[in-house]
């Protein structure tokens, strides 16, 4: 989730528990061969063995078009030891389309399978290549043909965004489809779309017959979901309880993004947790006017005593 669920939210969420996998905002690739930084600046993760702090593994994701360009930097990646490298075909975002990049190359298989084939060829086989679709760009009629194509182009796993880019993040999330995905698939298929509750879970996984999901949304609203999923709704995180958390992440905010943008992230977090903690609406709307860091902190740490 591009400019929201970066390395200082995995952090924070990995540390409630539940979480087995992370994948990171996309790399963008255009026409030339990226410096690690580039990679760096995603994923600090892969200065630690590719892991959280809590120790969850980390793969980092790469978006465009150019097999060429998309191998080149896939190379370069896998020497930075990434415990996998996940390919984008789902962002809906219009000025990444635009440029032939996410979900608009769902019109066309074969240029998916060039593109998925040209990456595999260039890493090492001992790092896992995935990928990430939605059902289509207007209508749902090649959704099996493009995970057949990467399938083919040498993906091993895929999740599948139960929607297609045209229908955006409107409800409902086809997860019916992902279930028909999986069934012409011989690789591991995940669902992922409109996974905000337990309850959520078990009908997405009813109603597509897979087993495992990832989390988007879900997971900002309630930071402990992936756990009650596992472990039961007793697993949930009580608004005192998720204090520390807010409180931890605000400080790593403080620690690693400029000043102009600290007041947003903590809002834009706050914005998420109303779905689960009604309490989070009177939190933001203490601090939704606040533009200053030191001014917002003091009024959290306020709350806090």
């Amino acid at each position: 989730m591009e400019g929201l669920l970066d390395f200082v939210l995995r952090d924070i969420l990995t540390r409630v528990g539940g979480v087995d996998l992370c994948v990171t905002e996309f790399v963008r690739v255009s026409g030339s061969l990226l410096p690690n930084r580039s990679f760096l600046r995603i994923a600090p993760e892969l200065l630690a063995g590719s892991l959280t702090l809590s120790a969850v593994p980390v793969r980092v994701q790469l978006l465009g078009s150019d097999p060429h360009f998309m191998a080149l930097n896939a190379r370069r990646l896998a020497e930075l030891k990434p415990a996998g490298i996940d390919l984008n075909f789902g962002c809906p975002a219009a000025t990444v389309n635009r440029h032939q990049g996410g979900a608009i190359l769902l019109r066309e298989p074969e240029r998916i399978n060039s593109l998925v084939r040209a990456v595999r060829k260039a890493i090492p086989r001992h790092i896992p290549l995935t990928a990430k679709m939605r059902l289509g760009y207007e209508d749902k009629s090649l959704a099996v043909a493009c995970a057949l194509a990467m399938e083919d182009g040498g993906a091993q796993e895929l999740v599948v965004h139960a929607r297609t880019k045209t229908e955006g993040y409107r409800p409902p999330a086809h997860w019916e489809w992902v279930g028909r995905i999986q069934a012409e698939l011989a690789i591991p298929v995940i669902a992922n779309g409109e996974i905000w509750t337990v309850d959520d879970y078990r009908r997405c996984v009813e109603s597509s017959g897979v087993k495992d999901v990832m989390l988007g949304r879900g997971m900002l609203a309630n930071p402990a979901l992936a756990r009650m999923i596992k472990q039961g709704a007793g697993a949930g995180l009580s608004w005192a309880g998720l204090q520390p958390l807010l409180f931890d992440f605000w400080q790593l905010v403080v620690q690693h993004t400029q000043a102009k943008t600290q007041c947003g992230r903590m809002k834009q977090w706050l914005k998420y947790l109303r779905n689960a903690y009604p309490e989070a609406e009177e939190t933001f709307q203490t601090l939704c006017r606040i533009t200053v860091p030191e001014e917002l902190e003091a009024r959290l740490f306020s709350q806090r005593s």
